[in-house]
């Protein structure tokens, strides 16, 4: 988030910034609805992006990532838009997202380093692209 609010300046939040929010509605409520619970809170709205860094992109049916796909179905209702970097087939990310990058599986051994090395990138370009980017990184504007 700190690369989308410093280099770009998009108002950008993630659940984990709050930490005592989250660990309360974790202990409170329970995994299931703490992502959804948090967009509700925050006010999602159809001018807003949720963009998903996911290895698995969510999964009812294997129990993977449940609240991630009750986030989704959030947007979904409010409207907001949802971009995605997810692995293998990309779960339940990759079937609601209005875009999705879905990083190949090369070694099926390394499915979650590979995709979450790739997560990386994606972000630094974005971050790093000149229609975005606002403001110097710190070792590029050193001389």
């Amino acid at each position: 988030m700190n690369d989308f609010r410093k280099i770009t300046g998009i108002e950008a939040y993630a659940p984990t910034d709050n930490v005592s929010e989250l660990t309360a509605r974790t202990n409170d409520e329970g995994w299931a609805s703490v992502f959804d619970a948090w967009l509700r809170v925050s006010r999602l709205a159809p001018d807003d992006l949720v963009l998903v860094f996911s290895v698995g992109g969510g999964n009812v049916e294997k129990n993977v990532s449940p609240n991630l796909v009750a986030a989704l179905d959030y947007a979904k209702i409010v409207g907001a838009r949802i971009a995605g970097v997810v692995g293998r087939d990309g779960g339940y990310t990759a079937k609601v997202a209005d875009a999705c990058v879905i990083v190949p599986t090369v070694n099926p051994d390394h499915v979650t380093p590979h995709t979450e090395a790739f997560q990386a990138v994606v972000w630094h370009l974005l971050v790093s692209d000149p229609r975005l980017k606002v403001g110097a990184t710190k070792w590029e504007s050193v001389r």
